[in-house]
């Protein structure tokens, strides 16, 4: 019975390689430092009570 055989593997697609700009790579930065600095913040606050 072929119903219960496996599909083959299907080969992974290469990453691409993007290019930007040192400004854009600066900004990204920035945006990733804020977004980690506004996690370890909301990390230590107690959860919303849930209201129901």
């Amino acid at each position: 019975m072929d119903q219960f055989k496996r599909k083959p593997r299907r080969k992974s697609e290469r990453g691409r390689t993007l290019t930007v700009s040192a400004e854009q790579k600066a900004a990204y930065e920035a945006l990733l430092r804020e977004k980690e600095s506004r996690e370890a913040y909301t990390k230590h606050l107690p959860a919303d009570p849930k209201l129901r």
